[in-house]
């Protein structure tokens, strides 16, 4: 899935967790799925992180762009 995707699904995850009526087991299993995309979303992030940073290095001259996977 792509970062936008997975924003969009934990939007989702939020609010049928919200909802009244969803069931306690129902309530778990997207908490697990919410947790998971959660990490995932949180290192693409680090990642994107640590590219900003070496283009933001001392010396932009020896900048270099590290793609994200």
């Amino acid at each position: 899935m792509s970062f936008e995707t997975d924003i969009s699904r934990i939007e989702e995850i939020t609010q049928k967790l919200n909802a009244s009526d969803t069931s306690l087991e129902e309530s778990i299993a997207l908490f697990e799925e919410g947790m998971r995309l959660a990490k995932a979303l949180e290192k693409t992030l680090a990642e994107a992180k640590r590219s900003v940073e070496i283009v933001l290095g001392d010396d932009p001259r020896e900048a270099e762009i590290t793609p994200l996977q």
